[in-house]
């Protein structure tokens, strides 16, 4: 169940940043930090994906925490954005929280995944 929620989130904060990035790179000329922003906002997703196709417990677990990573990744770009600003207040928060969401998600499931994976080898 969570594993399609994080898939769904995942994919629609990757559009999201997609659009935003192509926003960065119109409206405010800004093309170096939205760039990285973009490669780990998209990361997210395709690591997602590649979880869910893991061939074990560990795989999968280790698969979400690269996503994680990705997702802490691109919460730091749009708060440098922010600070430099590129963006203001309101533009940062909303997406940022839906970062932030998807990263919550992601930790839960590693952390019931890790949980089950020590019950089961014990």
């Amino acid at each position: 169940m969570s594993e399609s929620i994080v898939k769904t989130k995942s994919f629609e904060l990757a559009v999201r940043g997609v659009n935003f990035y192509k926003w960065l790179v119109m409206e405010r000329k800004e093309f170096i930090m939205s760039k990285q922003f973009l490669r780990s906002v998209t990361s997210v997703g395709a690591n997602v994906r590649e979880a869910v196709n893991a061939q074990s417990k560990p795989d999968f677990i280790h698969k979400l925490s690269i996503a994680q990573k990705e997702c802490d990744e691109s919460m730091y770009w749009l708060e440098i954005l922010k600070e430099t600003n590129y963006i203001s207040l309101i533009e940062f928060d909303s997406i940022h929280q839906q970062c932030n969401e998807v990263l919550k998600i992601i930790r839960s499931i590693i952390i019931t995944s890790k949980r089950k994976l020590i019950t089961h080898n014990s």
